[in-house]
């Protein structure tokens, strides 16, 4: 079917079950961000494989709504004259509505993909629509090749990777409901199930975690609802007999199950459904966060000492990749999808990468400028001197999960390419050298990576740092570094063991993209003279940031000082591994800048 075709099939059930329009969430039951592939209902109708949007379908007008990561890459990915590009949070979907649907219109949702923040909202902002829930998604009765949901066996996460077993989690979960008055928790984002459990999966790609439900007991008993299929006996022995097995199409009659108990569900992670089936069940329901989100944000001594590893492990491909670049694309005869693939296939030599953290962004020149472009036949560029290579890429390793970025020059770079990546650098440092006192919220520190585009009139559209799971997802929260008021994550105190990205970019759409990113992990940063306990951040990646495209005179001494420090560190780190020309790129590619400051001097 074509785009066209399947909108109109879709309009055409909606009108058989008296319906005005219907939301059309990227997400599943579990409010993932990444979803596997037979919940991908925004994609196939759409088109959109972006990470955050939504779609709203009237009978005559339609609309899909993203933010500023994907101002550019739905343009190119969804039909302009089938649904009206409408952009976040400017204009939310029920405002939209409001505006576009007759009063008494009935629109359609489905109460398994929505939050009740999101559908309270929504009927504030559109206080004369009636929001109506449905038994059955309308997409998936008219898509006919949806895949079915996966079967891939549920992994065992070992305690050499874990740090701790699930019983004591179990225990540490049990606690937080007896201090919160609960007598069960329901567990529904997937990454919580994974964590809680130490086990992982491939129900998603990329994302190594179990299409499952939990409910946790206040005597850490817990029951796992999920496709007994999924289960092999080395799976089943390490949950044990405290972790009961149910098949996951059960959840909604065990949450009808709980009369009269006092049970914990997370605003923010439990979908509208889960709430519902509850209080018809006269439950009571303790509206609280999940208490795994903080416990697996604040990584522990294993978790910490996996995650260094993994990066010097992934830095080291990263940084023969570099070198390969360099000798491969003067010739003219690489683009996009080449390079990615040798990217991988450079990962994959470890023999230790399970999976890519994400799919990678490999964007030339112009394409850069999409700030998660993914290249495909279609849209893929050649790598030609005088532009600028933006790689974004990470891998999932069994003992911690990667994500970084590199903009590399292609040829001589222009002025106006050195000046930028300069104070991209610069707000990238100065995020990386940072102090702060216990109780420092992301969005208080965004600004310092802002503040040398600022300065020049010059921003980014999308977050400076969002969380890291320990080789679970590669967004995670709670924490986030950002600046949009009211983001979530942005008020999220940092403490020790958390991981975070930093990463400011600049992009200017039909020329190119730029971009900086390393993980930083936060620690304890204790000094004499402080009369406050102080936080700092530990850079954890571990790969060359090209000089070529470095305008010393816009650098401070001292910036000078962090990137020759930073060089020396991933000099040490790979050196030894490498031998001949890649010995020797690496050795050039890291070299001190003061001193080449001083020469020039």
């Amino acid at each position: 079917m074509t785009p066209a075709e399947r909108l109109a099939a879709f309009r055409a059930h909606l009108s058989r079950l008296g319906l005005d329009g219907f939301i059309v969430p990227l997400t599943d039951a579990h409010m993932s961000e990444y979803v596997g592939a037979d919940a991908r209902r925004l994609e196939w109708l759409t088109g959109f494989r972006g990470s955050a949007g939504t779609a709203v379908v009237l009978a005559h007008r339609a609309a899909i709504f993203t933010d500023g990561r994907y101002t550019l890459q739905v343009r190119e990915e969804v039909d302009g004259a089938l649904f009206e590009f409408v952009s976040l949070p400017a204009v939310e979907p029920a405002q939209w509505l409001h505006a576009a649907a007759a009063p008494g219109a009935v629109i359609g949702y489905d109460p398994w993909l929505h939050t009740r923040a999101f559908l309270e909202g929504a009927r504030r902002a559109a206080p004369a629509l009636a929001f109506r829930p449905v038994s059955e998604n309308p997409v998936d009765a008219v898509w006919a090749d949806r895949p079915a949901p996966s079967l891939a066996p549920i992994e065992v996460h070992p305690l050499e990777f874990a740090g701790e077993d699930h019983a004591t989690k179990r225990r540490r979960y049990a606690e937080a409901l007896s201090r919160l008055g609960a007598d069960v928790g329901v567990v529904a984002a997937l990454d919580s199930v994974a964590w809680l459990l130490n086990i992982r999966g491939a129900d998603v790609p990329r994302t190594p975690v179990v299409r499952a439900f939990a409910l946790v007991a206040a005597d850490a008993s817990a029951k796992l609802f999920v496709d007994p299929a999924k289960l092999a006996p080395a799976a089943r022995a390490h949950l044990g007999d405290a972790v009961t097995i149910h098949p996951y199409a059960g959840f909604a009659a065990a949450l009808g199950a709980l009369t009269g108990a006092r049970v914990l569900v997370d605003p923010g992670t439990c979908v509208a459904a889960i709430a519902d089936r509850l209080e018809a069940a006269g439950a009571t329901l303790v509206a609280g966060r999940d208490p795994v989100i903080a416990m697996k944000a604040a990584k522990n001594a294993t978790e910490v000492a996996g995650a260094r590893a993994a990066h010097r492990r992934d830095g080291l491909a990263l940084s023969r990749f570099l070198a390969w670049l360099d000798r491969e694309a003067p010739s003219g005869g690489l683009d996009e999808l080449a390079a990615e693939a040798k990217l991988e296939a450079f990962r994959r030599e470890s023999n230790l990468l399970r999976d890519l953290a994400f799919d990678t962004i490999s964007a030339a020149g112009p394409n850069g400028a999409f700030p998660h472009y993914r290249a495909t036949p279609r849209t893929n560029r050649p790598l030609l001197p005088g532009t600028l290579y933006l790689v974004d890429s990470g891998g999932q390793y069994p003992d911690g999960t990667t994500d970084v970025t590199r903009t590399v020059a292609i040829g001589p770079p222009s002025p106006d390419m050195r000046d930028r990546f300069t104070r991209v650098l610069k707000g990238h440092i100065a995020l990386a050298v940072a102090r702060f006192p216990r109780g420092t919220r992301g969005g208080q520190l965004d600004v310092l990576a802002r503040q040398h585009l600022w300065a020049a009139g010059l921003d980014y559209a999308h977050g400076t740092g969002h969380g890291v799971g320990s080789y679970l997802s590669v967004h995670e929260g709670p924490q986030r570094i950002a600046a949009a008021r009211g983001a979530p994550g942005i008020d999220e105190p940092l403490v020790p063991g958390m991981i975070l990205s930093n990463e400011p970019g600049c992009y200017r759409p039909g020329h190119y993209g730029i971009r900086i990113e390393n993980l930083v992990l936060v620690v304890e940063d204790p000094r004499p003279d402080d009369e406050e306990p102080m936080l700092a951040l530990e850079t954890l990646t571990l790969a060359p940031i090209d000089l070529r495209l470095v305008e010393p005179s816009l650098l401070t001494p001292a910036e000078i000082a962090w990137l020759d420090s930073y060089h020396a560190r991933v000099r040490a780190a790979h050196a030894p591994h490498l031998e001949g020309p890649e010995r020797a790129w690496l050795e050039a590619a890291t070299r001190p800048l003061a001193a080449r400051v001083r020469v020039a001097a």
